[in-house]
């Protein structure tokens, strides 16, 4: 739950690779789980990623080269894997709410995962990891007897690779479609919150009572409904 008293105005930059590989069961994301003894999102599945760092900014500090310096600094760190620039496609960009206790401003990236590179994950920040099938993941998040936990900006991305048979697929879809944009505005809602996205009648007056297009993401009790209409 977002605490809308606890409001900060620090945005950190950040980078996530959502890695991708190719299976007989059809294309499959890499999810990892943040340690359970993290105070911020501890036990929760994500892609690997971090914050931009210092040294991940050129001399002319383009924050997006940073991103991608960033992506690939991070996904060898955290998983043993190595990614090159030109591997990296621009999926989204996330900047969480305004009341979050800790904000970012995330570029997520696509890669395919080459060669027979096996992922090691580091033992501290990231304590497991697992291959899955998209729309698999989606379905377990949506069971309350399952243990994958998943937040708004990693479901969306899963679920935009849902229907897509292989990588190669994946990776012209979204390199044609372009790079989607998420600012969430949040507001509170029986029993949880919900996310407004840019193209849902409420966003510009944050009321989802407001009738017209939806495009938004419910959160009640850990659980996630995304609704995207027009």
């Amino acid at each position: 739950m977002i605490n809308e008293n606890d409001v900060t105005d620090t945005i950190f930059p950040s980078a996530t690779v959502v890695l991708l590989r190719d299976s007989g069961q059809g294309l499959e994301a890499l999810l990892v789980q943040r340690s359970k003894a993290l105070k911020h999102l501890g036990g929760v599945w994500v892609f690997p990623g971090g914050k931009v760092d210092d040294q991940d900014h050129d001399h002319d500090r383009d924050a997006y080269r940073a991103a991608l310096n960033a992506a690939i600094r991070e996904t060898r760190e955290e998983v043993g894997v190595a990614v090159r620039q030109d591997q990296l496609v621009y999926l989204s960009h996330w900047t969480t709410p305004v009341g979050a206790p800790k904000r970012f401003a995330t570029w997520f990236f696509l890669a395919i995962l080459e060669g027979e590179q096996d992922v090691e994950v580091d033992g501290g920040e990231i304590a497991l990891h697992r291959w899955v099938e998209p729309h698999l993941a989606i379905a377990e998040c949506a069971d309350e007897s399952e243990a994958l936990q998943l937040m708004p900006p990693t479901y969306i991305s899963l679920l935009d690779l849902v229907g897509y048979r292989s990588c190669a697929e994946a990776q012209a879809g979204i390199d044609a479609r372009g790079a989607m944009t998420f600012t969430p505005r949040v507001i509170s809602v029986q029993d949880g919150i919900c996310f407004l996205y840019e193209g849902d009648a409420g966003y510009d007056d944050v009321d989802p009572e407001l009738k017209g297009g939806r495009h938004r993401m419910y959160m009640i009790e850990n659980q996630l409904q995304y609704i995207r209409e027009p």
